[in-house]
């Protein structure tokens, strides 16, 4: 060492595999992370609704300025609109629902993959809006299962996509078995249907039936 004394500078010298032995195990802390499968699973859903929606008045008439740049509703994950219900997880309906349209909407509900949910927007959708006749539905949650409410007549586009966000903070919380409670129901009501229809009946008349037995047992609902 051409006669000078070595000093130690306090290192160490270590291997190169020991030194990615550090790296990798301190990569490794820093990318594990614990969470529940319910919640990624829901993570995953929320930001990939995809849409169907069911319009027949002026509400859907707002619905269609979400899809434009000022609204930007790709924004959050839901600007797959689809019309086919094979292809949908998320209903919207906007408008009035008629008796007559509500064995469509059922069986387009019916039709739609599992999971899936419902927002009701405007007044008339959620309980007949102006419209108290007997041609009416009170409320489509008479007929199908509903996630989440849009108040308004009509409401604004920010209203609808405040109720889409609300959903999606909804599905975060939602477990499985919840999930399957209510449309289990729902099939078991179109069970019902199908076994009233059997008899000769029409769409429409099983569905008035249904109402029948379910007013006879107190309640609002046919499913």
């Amino acid at each position: 060492m051409s006669g000078a004394r070595a000093r130690w500078n306090g290192s160490v010298d270590m291997s190169d595999t020991a030194l990615e032995q550090m790296a990798a195990t301190e990569e490794i802390k820093e990318s594990w992370l614990t969470t529940k499968l319910e919640t990624v699973v829901n993570w995953g859903r929320k930001n990939s609704l995809w849409p169907l929606p069911f319009g027949t008045a002026c509400c859907a008439i707002e619905f269609m300025s979400l899809m434009t740049s000022r609204y930007d509703f790709s924004r959050f994950g839901a600007e797959a609109m689809r019309f086919s219900p094979r292809q949908s997880d998320m209903m919207l309906v906007l408008g009035t629902i008629t008796n007559k349209q509500a064995a469509v909407i059922r069986k387009i509900f019916a039709q739609m993959a599992d999971p899936k949910w419902v927002v009701c927007v405007g007044a008339c959708a959620s309980t007949g809006g102006i419209y108290r006749t007997y041609s009416t539905v009170q409320g489509i949650d008479r007929i199908i299962p509903v996630d989440i409410y849009v108040p308004g007549c009509p409401p604004r586009p920010e209203a609808i996509i405040k109720g889409i966000v609300e959903l999606q903070e909804q599905m975060m919380k939602e477990t499985f078995k919840s999930r399957e409670v209510s449309l289990r129901a729902f099939y078991k009501s179109m069970e019902r249907q199908q076994v009233l229809e059997d008899t000769g009946m029409s769409a429409q008349q099983a569905i008035q039936q249904m109402f029948r037995e379910a007013a006879a047992a107190g309640q609002s609902r046919i499913w």
